[in-house]
């Protein structure tokens, strides 16, 4: 299996574990991660005014690029994928948007969401398997007790992401039981950690990871996983706890032997 792959800016610094420990793992796994040529900056934000279509070019640029090779669009940064499959969705249904944008970039074949986004945890659910996952381990993590944190940018808004259940998730849980280890039960794994405002306003932003991160010490989670460079940061910088925040991509290739 081959994918185009789109990184994106934080992943090739801060976030560079992120990426490297999926590249390690989808060649364990048995598919191809092809970045895309000439990548640009997502924009990191969704734009949420109606009228403004200058920050969602880069993002049209990569879905034309994956179109043209062919492939499905695999990212994963939660930001970068939030952002990504929420301006697919504006070319797929809003023809004032797709209009606009088509005739600003004069493409030769205009574009109207034809391309397929994935991140990177739907390839191992949807096309991997978490049953040919759990075969491939090679170092199984017994007695780990992982809270899955997914934040906001994976799950909302839940019609366009249709990533899981906004409300009751279970993907990264079975991520967990997949490479051998206990998923924790508990409350603040899709609540937000602030990490947007973390800038503006720091003592909101270590409110709202503090109260995450202590949820999850009190359930009994040894390490919490992420696959939001943002969340990471905030969570380990502003969560007041030790509890350690990893990258999922890490346990799975602790789990598979490539770490």
């Amino acid at each position: 299996m081959k994918f185009s792959y789109y990184p994106g800016c934080t992943l090739k610094t801060k976030g560079k574990d992120l990426d490297r420990y999926g590249r390690l793992c989808a060649e364990a796994l048995g598919f191809t991660l092809q970045e895309l040529p000439d990548w640009q900056c997502c924009g990191a934000v969704y734009p949420m005014a109606k009228d403004e279509i200058a920050t969602k070019l880069s993002a049209v640029r990569a879905l034309v690029s994956t179109r043209d090779a062919g492939e499905e669009l695999v990212t994963l940064c939660s930001a970068c994928h939030n952002v990504i499959k929420q301006v697919n969705n504006d070319m797929k249904t809003d023809a004032d948007i797709a209009l606009r944008v088509n005739n600003y970039l004069g493409l030769e074949t205009p574009y109207h969401g034809e391309t397929n986004v994935l991140h990177y945890l739907e390839v191992l659910r949807d096309r991997v398997g978490f049953d040919n996952i759990k075969a491939a381990v090679k170092n199984p993590l017994t007695g780990r007790k992982i809270a899955a944190y997914y934040g906001c940018l994976l799950l909302r808004p839940g019609k366009v992401m249709q990533f899981d259940d906004p409300e009751n998730p279970t993907i990264l849980e079975d991520f967990i039981r997949a490479i051998g280890a206990q998923p924790v039960a508990w409350g603040m794994r899709n609540e937000c950690c602030g990490g947007y405002v973390a800038v503006e306003d720091k003592t909101q932003a270590q409110k709202r990871s503090g109260i995450v991160m202590e949820d999850a010490a009190s359930n009994g989670a040894d390490t919490v996983i992420t696959a939001c460079p943002l969340c990471l940061y905030n969570l380990q910088k502003n969560g007041g706890s030790t509890l350690p925040v990893v990258y999922f991509t890490e346990l799975l290739a602790e789990a598979l032997g490539v770490k």
